[in-house]
């Protein structure tokens, strides 16, 4: 995979993680704790909502700072060289990630 298939595959990955965090908006506001409105099961079922949606956008964000770490890595040249250790990563595991930073050595 060359650079330029890489920034490709991440520009849509963003993109379509940006958009993911707009339509869930709304599902990780607070949640109102009115009696009247809602039974004890039904707040108790929406926290829990709320939560799950939380942790979901907690790994989104660590997923798009990842990929603009990738992006940044492509636009300086390089794409492809493992951060630690400045040796190539492997076809196979850019081809399954483009946004890793690490050869599978220096990974472990």
């Amino acid at each position: 995979m060359d650079a330029k298939q890489a920034q490709k595959i991440l520009l849509d990955e963003q993109k379509n993680l940006t958009d993911l965090r707009r339509q869930s908006k709304e599902a990780r506001a607070p949640v109102e704790l009115d009696q009247q409105a809602v039974g004890r099961l039904s707040r108790v079922d929406a926290l829990q909502k709320q939560n799950m949606e939380l942790a979901t956008e907690q790994r989104r964000q660590q997923r798009l700072h990842i990929i603009d770490a990738a992006l940044k890595r492509i636009d300086a040249g390089d794409f492809g060289f493992c951060v630690i250790c400045d040796e190539a990563i492997s076809p196979q595991r850019l081809a399954f990630d483009p946004a890793v930073a690490c050869c599978v050595t220096c990974r472990n």
